[in-house]
């Protein structure tokens, strides 16, 4: 019985079945296009969910919020909208409790930083050194900032109470008058920067000493072969590394204090937080949007003093950039 023999090459060898097939030119342009696709679409497929969140939960709530700001809206009936254009920030701009509560949020926020980021500063420069337990001592330092608004801020509305807070007591002691702190124009405001100071030391403090830890040792070597003492030290050296996470601080705790609201509203356990006081003498910006969104029920206004806190957040970035942009120039 005959058999087939394999057909060999031309020199006698097996043809190599094992070679790959020619791939034609029409599908090679297309994995190529396809290639090119990938390489350029992948980095933003990457960060679509990123845009997509901020889109639905940022982007969209503050637009709409501007268009709500050019309506007449009530709380009670959310569905008839009137085009007013810029009557409700006229409202508010003519309004004198407007300028109170900037006024007050102001004061607040210049009296609850400075101190803060000082300590946090000083904090920070002893935590830098090295001490035993330091874990522990960071630990104790970050509790404050662990610990809820509407916590912290009704302990303190018990220390500050009239009638048998703790403060008035240990006033007593020394032969003074209790002090009605809720109620004075300072005193109120007072008050709310020790909330404030209590809550953000120790975290500001952390920031701070992570930046410190990055600071070349080197530095510090040649500062002391030179004669510096610690002080010396940490003005010409620690001061001039921290610069750009002092002006980040100094960002933040002013975003912070243009958006207090738990503090002021729970001072007095809630009576008259919602008005910002008696007077409104501690009425923050946050606390005059609540009174028009929820008390009076007018969103249109409320909307618009929504859009004038963030020109004015807007408005202090720029003050803080080109500060910060002047300091590096004049450092170099």
């Amino acid at each position: 019985m005959a058999t087939s023999t394999p057909t060999r090459g031309a020199h006698g060898s097996k043809p190599d079945r094992r070679a790959p097939k020619a791939i034609s030119p029409g599908r090679q342009a297309w994995r190529s296009r396809l290639w090119r696709f990938d390489d350029k679409a992948s980095p933003y497929a990457y960060i679509a969910p990123f845009f997509l969140v901020f889109g639905a939960f940022g982007l969209y709530p503050l637009i709409y919020t501007g268009w709500i700001a050019l309506h007449k809206v009530e709380m009670t009936n959310l569905d008839q909208m009137e085009w007013v254009g810029w009557e409700n920030f006229s409202t508010i701009l003519q309004d004198s409790e407007f300028w109170t509560a900037v006024s007050n949020t102001f004061i607040i926020g210049v009296i609850s930083t400075v101190p803060q980021l000082l300590v946090a500063l000083g904090l920070a420069h002893l935590l830098n050194y090295k001490l035993r337990a330091s874990t522990f001592w960071r630990t104790i330092i970050l509790t404050p900032y662990a610990t809820s608004v509407a916590s912290a801020a009704l302990v303190f509305a018990l220390v500050f109470r009239v009638d048998g807070g703790l403060l008035n007591w240990l006033l007593s002691f020394v032969g003074l008058d209790g002090i009605d702190w809720a109620s004075g124009h300072w005193t109120s405001k007072i008050a709310i920067a020790v909330i404030v100071i209590w809550r953000w030391t120790g975290y500001n403090a952390l920031i701070y000493l992570a930046a410190m830890q990055a600071v070349p040792s080197d530095l510090y070597e040649a500062a002391s072969i030179d004669g510096a003492s610690r002080w010396q030290q940490f003005r010409n050296v620690t001061i001039p590394a921290l610069r750009p996470t002092i002006l980040f601080t100094i960002v933040i705790s002013t975003i912070g204090s243009m958006q207090l609201f738990g503090e002021p509203l729970l001072l007095e356990g809630g009576a008259n937080g919602a008005q910002g006081g008696s007077e409104h003498q501690y009425e923050t910006l946050s606390i005059y949007l609540y009174n028009y969104g929820w008390n009076l029920l007018h969103l249109g206004p409320a909307a618009a003093v929504a859009w004038a806190m963030l020109a004015l957040l807007l408005l202090i970035a720029a003050i803080n950039w080109l500060v910060g942009r002047v300091t590096r120039k004049s450092a170099a």
